[in-house]
């Protein structure tokens, strides 16, 4: 594992996507050397560190967020442009070896990719079960889901003493 370099980024909600009101979208940047392992380096430290409910797939290109649950991306080859926060949030654009932790409640959605791109996501323990909200849903209903999501006790990386640690904290 390279030295974590981590950028915190506070979303604000949008009219349909509630975003974290108290915690922020983290980006480790190039949490892992680019190589040909990078898939395996993702799952071995999201297992050791308990971070479940691994998969291997892509980024859904339509904006959609997870009520119950927190959810990491490790970026495993190729690259991509997100939009992060809803329809008129940031672009980011990431790499292989690359990681996106995203708070509940926090918009996604694929803009662009390289053919190639992959990403291995995961969820805290005891939060496997995720769901998938859309601009559709009823946001009121689903801010009170968010609210209720416990803080993971690791970092997906870097276990008990992670940068994870340091940046999610919740008020009162």
């Amino acid at each position: 594992m390279n030295i974590i370099n981590v950028t915190p980024i506070f979303l604000s909600p949008d009219q349909k996507i509630p975003n974290n009101p108290e915690l922020p979208l983290l980006l480790y940047w190039q949490v892992f050397s680019e190589s040909n392992k990078l898939e395996h380096e993702f799952k071995e430290a999201f297992r050791r560190n308990n971070w479940a409910g691994t998969w291997t797939n892509g980024v859904f290109n339509y904006h959609h967020y997870h009520s119950i649950a927190h959810e990491v991306l490790g970026v495993a080859a190729g690259t991509a442009t997100l939009i992060l926060g809803g329809p008129q949030g940031h672009e980011l654009t990431i790499t292989a070896g690359d990681m996106v932790v995203l708070p509940a409640g926090t918009g996604h959605c694929k803009k662009t990719a390289s053919s190639d791109f992959v990403v291995v996501g995961a969820y805290p323990q005891g939060q496997v079960e995720y769901d998938i909200c859309t601009e559709s849903d009823y946001v009121a209903e689903k801010q009170k889901n968010i609210a209720r999501v416990p803080l993971p006790a690791t970092d997906p990386v870097a276990g008990a003493t992670g940068p994870l640690l340091k940046h999610w904290q919740k008020k009162g």
